[in-house]
């Protein structure tokens, strides 16, 4: 499993609302700026994201996106799966019902299975307002 470009700006673009959206709505143009990804690239994220009720947007001189909720209230795990789809290693464990005609007796199955539940934990457990607090430990970096 790789995580694509969408996938990883999609977190880097939540993680830049969370930092500066405590004054309102922030421009797709200034994320762009901010965090030196394609205005049009991250323009096809928010969609996503907003499709999802993710971010919310308004228009005007002052427009732009905002998060939802709080930060604390958004995992990692959720973001990727907006952008990503499943995070299953293998298609047979893409969808809740394994429709795979060898999976009864497949036995590497169970290793998929693992590598799954790791990765699902690994990313449900992280919040963005951890991201947010680690990125304040940090300091600007230029990035947000």
């Amino acid at each position: 499993m790789k995580i694509s470009t969408k996938g990883r700006y999609a977190i880097r673009l939540m993680l830049d609302l969370a930092i500066h959206g405590e004054d309102g709505y922030v421009s797709i143009k200034t994320v762009s700026q901010r965090q030196n990804i394609s205005e049009k690239y991250l323009e096809q994220i928010i969609k996503l994201l907003a499709k999802e009720k993710l971010v919310e947007s308004t228009r005007g001189a002052m427009g732009g996106y905002r998060l939802t909720r709080e930060p604390k209230d958004y995992t990692v795990g959720e973001i990727l799966r907006v952008t990503e789809g499943s995070l299953a290693p293998v298609a047979c464990l893409d969808a809740d019902e394994n429709t795979c005609e060898n999976c009864m007796d497949c036995v590497t199955l169970e290793i998929w299975q693992c590598i799954l539940d790791a990765v699902n934990k690994v990313v449900d457990s992280i919040t963005l307002q951890y991201l947010v607090d680690k990125q304040k430990e940090k300091g600007n970096c230029g990035c947000c």
